[in-house]
């Protein structure tokens, strides 16, 4: 098998321990050059975690004969463009997490690469994580039956930014919405891989807060085309944190945790489990790998741009009316 060269768009926190090591870390990889268009932080991030090329320009990066392959772990705002330049250079891509900010783009990302003969996958790295696996097993066992319902809680205290940092995952103009864009997205993925696509979603959001102008609670209702019927809410401003999923099937049921090293809890048949399933150091390594191993003719991501464009549609749907309701722009 060849080693991937890759070139990574993007110097963020993401990328110092959950993405950026994975991708030198992953059998048959390696990364090769980093770009940031402030090049001192660019040059900082390659010297640190020995990379041995950095750029301040996405032309200059992709020119890199060394750069098979290109990481973009911007903000949401910017993936359309930098894979647009990707896959015009003949490079696959792999696109940090929401894929974009609307549905629209994500279409044109997928033509894009689909014209230029490139794959597209997105880093929705909790399909390939151990815990999540777990659930995946223990519903495609019959242990709960038949999926019938599934409920989604995330409760997050607000956490202001430092003084004189701007947050642009609040920023709708940047990340597409608020946190609920940037972290309900994982939950509704991971439920569009275990249960199958959203059919429809609609939602209620609202922002009494008014810290912000992005929402702060999220109310939604969503079917899936298997007919599964699912509910979440989800407050960021919450005096108590809670982080549950709860699947409902004919026999029992399965409850994970997103983001909290909780364990997984299974009740059927009159007993409970639970399966205490760390995380690898890397999170994103796993799914790098799949996407290694794709590129190298070794089976399938389980994470494309097909699958990552059907959830940011569904959070449009639920944001629908908050967006179309409010006098600040969502997009530029």
């Amino acid at each position: 098998m060849r080693t991937i060269g890759w070139g990574m768009i993007g110097c963020g926190d993401v990328t110092e321990v959950k993405s950026g090591p994975g991708f030198q870390k992953a059998e048959h990889s390696r990364l090769v050059a980093v770009m940031r268009r402030n090049g001192e932080l660019a040059r900082d991030y390659a010297r640190r975690h020995g990379v041995p090329r950095w750029y301040d320009t996405a032309d200059a990066i992709l020119a890199d004969p060394d750069v098979e392959a290109v990481y973009i772990a911007t903000p949401p705002y910017a993936h359309k463009d930098y894979t647009l330049m990707a896959a015009a250079a003949g490079k696959p891509v792999y696109v940090e997490k929401p894929m974009a900010t609307r549905p629209a783009d994500c279409q044109a990302m997928i033509a894009a690469c689909r014209d230029a003969g490139v794959p597209l996958f997105v880093a929705y790295y909790r399909r390939t994580l151990p815990r999540f696996l777990k659930v995946k097993e223990i519903l495609e066992s019959g242990l709960i039956g038949q999926p019938r319902a599934v409920t989604v809680a995330l409760y997050r205290p607000h956490s202001p930014a430092a003084p004189g940092v701007s947050d642009w995952r609040v920023d709708p103009a940047v990340a597409g919405g608020g946190l609920f864009v940037d972290m309900g997205c994982h939950t509704l993925d991971y439920l569009d891989y275990v249960l199958g696509p959203i059919r429809t979603a609609h939602g209620l959001a609202a922002n009494r807060e008014k810290l912000y102008s992005a929402e702060y609670t999220v109310a939604a209702a969503f079917e899936f085309e298997s007919g599964v019927q699912g509910t979440g809410l989800w407050w960021f401003a919450s005096p108590i944190g809670l982080d549950r999923t709860e699947i409902l099937g004919t026999r029992g049921r399965v409850a994970f945790a997103t983001f909290e090293n909780a364990p997984v809890v299974l009740e059927a048949g009159g007993e409970r489990s639970e399966f205490a399933i760390p995380h690898p150091p890397h999170v994103q390594q796993p799914l790098i790998q799949t996407v290694v191993d794709h590129l190298n003719g070794l089976g399938q991501c389980p994470s494309t741009g097909d699958s990552a464009a059907r959830t940011t549609r569904v959070m449009d749907q639920i944001l629908a009316s908050y967006y179309g309701a409010i006098s600040v722009e969502r997009f530029p």
